[in-house]
């Protein structure tokens, strides 16, 4: 991959994490503190530290968009610098709604996300540098390795703290009420 691409990505990720800010996302948890780890998705805290829960889910966006814009570049015989920030763009937009009132308040009333106020901006370009690391882990691993490691971890997430990507996709097109009381353990 061209410096062209790796430049033109950290300048997107530039002004991705200063639309955020400006949007009202806080720069880092509004408690002051900075943590490598934040493991308590039932806290205020959820998504405003450097890893969480939800890390592993954007690994996994990572290996999705690899997969997705590799197959869709075929066709066009895209370069893999091109790949690349088409999936960072994926990321980024996903990021941006994310953090948008309505998705915020619709996770906050449909899913066990209670105490969610949205990422903080260093936890949302984390969460790209996640992505990216598994953007690179499905260029370089076989696809049977990708598979194994995504499913673990969703089973791991999932054991854990009763949510993962797949749950959370799901809860987000259609709350179930059933798969609610059990993500909140009643």
């Amino acid at each position: 991959m061209s410096y062209r691409y790796i430049s033109l990505a950290i300048f997107i990720i530039l002004i991705f994490a200063i639309t955020l800010f400006l949007m009202g996302q806080p720069l880092i948890c509004k408690c002051g503190d900075l943590k490598i780890w934040h493991g308590d998705v039932q806290s205020s805290e959820n998504s405003q530290h450097i890893i969480d829960w939800y890390t592993f889910s954007h690994v996994i966006h990572g290996f999705v968009f690899y997969w997705l814009f590799t197959l869709m570049g075929k066709r066009w015989r895209w370069s893999f610098g091109l790949v690349f920030l088409l999936a960072l763009l994926a990321e980024i937009s996903w990021e941006i709604v994310e953090n948008t009132d309505w998705v915020i308040n619709y996770y906050r009333e449909n899913t066990i996300s209670l105490g969610y106020y949205g990422d903080s901006v260093i936890n949302s370009v984390f969460d790209l540098v996640w992505m990216i690391v598994g953007f690179f882990l499905a260029w370089r691993w076989p696809v049977w390795a990708i598979v194994m490691l995504a499913v673990a971890m969703e089973l791991v997430v999932a054991y854990f703290i009763r949510d993962n990507l797949t749950l959370n996709i799901l809860m987000f097109i259609y709350p179930f009420k059933s798969v609610l009381r059990w993500q909140l353990g009643t």
